[in-house]
């Protein structure tokens, strides 16, 4: 999968917030699992999510193409990063189907139908182990993204 993540380093985009920056992207309203998915990425690693990995599950589950899952350093900051998930995929035309414990702050899902995004505390990730369950990742992002 090639990534696809707006480059923060770039003299065009060091000068624009992340709501501009997404605005200059093309709408995901038709795009494609692997599209949204790094969109999802991009936003989790922007809002300093730590070991971000995308693993693409279709053929080996029936509700999702790709999971994308990230981890919080705190309760606060796992919602913040699920929150900026879902706002910054609805800048560019794409809404949620569903958000599961958005008022939990150890793991929180969100649905985009072919992609599912799991923010998870340090603790969570640990414990669910749902890198195991999901095998090689196709992109991910190392631990420390400060």
């Amino acid at each position: 999968m090639e990534e696809k993540m707006i480059n923060a380093t770039s003299p065009e985009m060091q000068n624009l917030s992340l709501e501009e920056q997404a605005k200059l992207l093309p709408p995901l309203t038709d795009a494609e699992p692997d599209e949204i998915a790094q969109a999802a990425h991009a936003a989790l690693y922007n809002k300093k999510a730590r070991n971000i990995k995308v693993y693409r599950v279709e053929g080996n589950s029936d509700i999702a193409d790709y999971m994308v899952v990230g981890t919080g350093t705190s309760g606060t900051h796992v919602r913040a990063l699920a929150n900026e998930v879902d706002y910054m995929m609805e800048l560019r035309g794409l809404k949620c189907k569903n958000i599961e414990g958005r008022d939990n702050s150890s793991w929180i899902l969100v649905d985009y139908g072919t992609v599912i995004v799991h923010v998870l505390s340090r603790e969570a990730r640990e414990f669910y182990n749902l890198d195991k369950l999901y095998g090689a990742p196709v992109a991910e992002t190392s631990e420390d993204n400060e």
